[in-house]
């Protein structure tokens, strides 16, 4: 079965600065909450997906880099020395040790597995642990973006309906925007990494849809065409993501109300990078596919 989208994640300098941009963005931003390590995050949820915005705070505690192993908070530590914006992509997990079995069995590269505990403040104030099981994949080729599956273990103590209502009339994930010079070179990675076996493709670029959520794969070009941003030639790394919203009119209110930059681009209503912490983000209604 296609893994689903679970959650993208978003490198940022300043933790507490991404959440005010967020929550003027019309996002419901849940409390910071600390890794063991070195890194801190703020999720945004909704019916099961969520962003996940994330700060280095402690260097001394991110774990030395050994073979074999995937340091979370040392490649986001790395995306950081360059830049801000959507540095990983997490698929939906059942089972991360199956996962893991899965990605080998199809030539993809893999690591130690990583299970790890923290403490995330509810709506009403108290802490309770949420744990989770990753598994780490990666694109050789890809070295600035990251892929892994995430397996909630306390699901009951992390989703929390008061965090998924949001102004900006936002309900999920539409799709990740990888993009890359020619899309359909990385189609086999795409294809193991998210179980989805087939691709559908235009001038603009690939698209897996895995019925939860799409890996969206645009040329600089096509990248152009939907956000209306210029890239480099070849970037090869994730630059925009599609959130679901109810309305448009409501997003825009949203928007408008707190003076936030956007765009009217082919049904879409896109906030630019420069205002999203480096990443380009689309409200739109539906599940149209860009390409």
């Amino acid at each position: 079965m296609p893994r689903g989208i679970d959650h993208l994640i978003f490198a940022v300098r300043d933790l507490e600065a991404t959440r005010s941009t967020f929550q003027a963005l019309g996002f419901t931003v849940a409390p910071i909450a600390h890794h063991p390590f070195g890194t801190a995050n703020a999720v945004v949820q909704f019916g099961g997906s969520y962003l996940e915005l994330v700060s280095v705070v402690d260097p001394t505690l991110i774990p030395a880099t050994r073979v074999g192993t995937f340091s979370f908070a040392a490649f986001n530590r790395d995306f950081l020395a360059k830049r801000e914006g959507m540095s990983m992509l997490a698929l939906k997990s059942s089972d991360a040790a199956a996962d893991r079995v899965d990605f080998e069995a199809h030539g993809l590269p893999v690591f130690e597995p990583l299970h790890f505990e923290r403490m995330a403040t509810g709506p009403d104030g108290v802490e309770r642990p949420v744990s989770f099981s990753v598994t780490f994949t990666r694109e050789p080729r890809l070295k600035e973006a990251g892929f892994l599956t995430c397996q909630h273990h306390r699901p009951e103590n992390f989703w929390q309906p008061e965090f998924q209502a949001h102004a900006n009339g936002a309900t999920g994930v539409a799709s990740a925007v990888l993009v890359t010079r020619d899309p359909a070179d990385f189609h086999a990675f795409l294809t193991w990494f998210s179980g989805k076996r087939d691709m559908m493709s235009t001038s603009l670029g690939v698209t897996f849809d895995t019925g939860d959520g799409a890996i969206e794969i645009l040329s600089p070009v096509g990248y152009e065409a939907w956000f209306g941003e210029k890239t480099e030639p070849d970037p090869r790394r994730f630059l925009a993501c599609r959130i679901k919203v109810a309305d448009l009119g409501k997003t825009r209110a949203a928007l408008s109300a707190d003076s936030i930059d956007f765009r009217e681009i082919r049904g879409a209503v896109v906030v630019p990078p420069q205002a999203a912490h480096g990443v380009a983000i689309a409200f739109v209604a539906g599940d149209e596919s860009l390409v």
